[in-house]
């Protein structure tokens, strides 16, 4: 039986809902290659960590610039019409990481193909303006779970590179947009909201002075840029760490990448049942736990007895680190769905530009964070150094949720009585 009255989501709707998720699971894929290429890829370049962070992230940077501009788009030409385009356009330099042989070619060639990390400002208002209010939590999870194509990319690549060489996967890929982008046009419906949005360019950027939207900039940078950061470096970590081959590495990385995504959903309804505040308060509670475990490096102990010597070895086995990476996926997705529960519930009238501000945020995150992980271990030498990282990141997220929503304290410092 349907929920009566202004609540029944219609087959349309449901339809919009199943495309925009599938063209954003594809652009994930894409978004996410260089994570599985460029382990081959580091070798062959002969890159240190630091120049390997860069090759990974270099298509988030400019997924993360776009995000912007193509919320705004949306909220005035319609998602219908700018999804396509974008698949479109970004099947192009995809199919051209073929051709590169350099380290300045794929950074370059990155820096476009990179825009179909832009796709989620474009799907999450486009998608919202179709369900009620108080389903919104769970669509925009659900669009969101389309994360999912970060998991897919640790599958397919390396076996589609193991099986005919890297070259042939960004052809495949290039092939696999122009197809996706076919089936979202056919699929898709026109955008309700599209030109309601009126007003300057400048009139879209007001909302920036509402402090609200650098607090959940905030909340995605550590959410959203966690799960990116590490979608890309886990496979690599596993390899190095725990010395597997790396179609095993990125099959056990999946445990990280798959929960992260796919719980989306579930995070979303959680929200809508919940409120924002809850999910994304105890999400980071538990992200900070797993964040710490994950921190500690291997370390020998040699303790003084009165029969001598005893030594103690620390480290974590490699089925506690899944178990860790996977609950750390689980927390990061139920955060990411209850920042846009936040957008949608704060920002109703301005979501795609709104969404596209939040979401360059994660992406300049998902961008920033394999950098310093790769400067982190090139300077200490210790692989967990990126797990520290990120714990000293959700410690500033749980003061400033603390401070601005347990304690009500305004963002300008003064006491709220």
């Amino acid at each position: 039986m349907g929920i009566a009255g202004k609540d029944v989501v219609s087959r349309q709707a449901w339809a919009v809902l199943l495309a925009s998720t599938l063209a954003f699971m594809v652009c994930f894929i894409v978004w996410m290659m260089f994570g599985v290429l460029g382990v081959p890829l580091r070798e062959e370049l002969r890159l240190n960590s630091t120049e390997f962070g860069l090759l990974t992230s270099t298509p988030v940077l400019t997924g993360a610039l776009m995000r912007l501009p193509l919320g705004v788009w949306t909220d005035r030409f319609g998602g219908r019409a700018v999804m396509t385009i974008l698949l479109v356009a970004c099947s192009i330099p995809v199919y051209a990481v073929s051709y590169a042989t350099a380290l300045w070619q794929f950074l370059v060639i990155g820096l476009f193909l990179g825009c179909v990390g832009a796709s989620f400002a474009v799907g999450t208002p486009y998608v919202a303006r179709f369900f009620p209010a108080s389903r919104r939590g769970f669509a925009m999870g659900f669009f969101g779970a389309g994360t999912v194509g970060a998991a897919v990319n640790l599958f397919i690549t390396p076996i589609l590179q193991a099986s005919y060489g890297w070259r042939f996967v960004p052809r495949a890929y290039a092939v696999m947009l122009l197809a996706t982008a076919l089936i979202f046009w056919l699929a898709s419906a026109k955008d309700p909201g599209a030109g309601k949005q009126g007003g300057s360019w400048l009139d879209s950027f007001k909302v920036l002075r509402d402090p609200r939207v650098w607090r959940l900039c905030q909340y995605y940078s550590i959410t959203f840029g966690g799960f990116t950061a590490l979608s890309l470096w886990i496979p690599q970590y596993l390899k190095a760490e725990y010395g597997m081959s790396l179609i095993v590495a990125s099959a056990f990385a999946a445990g990280f990448s798959l929960p992260g995504s796919v719980l989306r959903a579930v995070g979303g309804a959680l929200a809508d049942r919940l409120g924002a505040h809850s999910v994304t308060w105890w999400g980071l509670w538990v992200a900070w736990g797993c964040l710490f475990l994950l921190s500690y490096p291997p370390t020998d102990f040699v303790v003084h007895t009165l029969d001598g010597t005893a030594a103690l070895h620390l480290n974590t086995p490699v089925a506690v680190f899944i178990l860790l990476i996977f609950v750390l996926g689980a927390v990061f997705a139920f955060g990411m769905a209850s920042t846009f529960k936040y957008v949608a519930d704060d920002f109703a009238q301005n979501m795609g530009v709104v969404t596209g501000i939040v979401g360059l945020a994660g992406g300049v995150g998902g961008f920033l964070l394999p950098i310093l992980f790769g400067a982190l271990l090139d300077f200490f030498r210790v692989r967990s150094t990126c797990f520290m990282l990120l714990f000293g990141v959700v410690w500033v997220s749980l003061i400033l949720i603390y401070l601005s929503e347990i304690r009500r304290t305004p963002i300008d410092g003064t006491s709220k009585v």
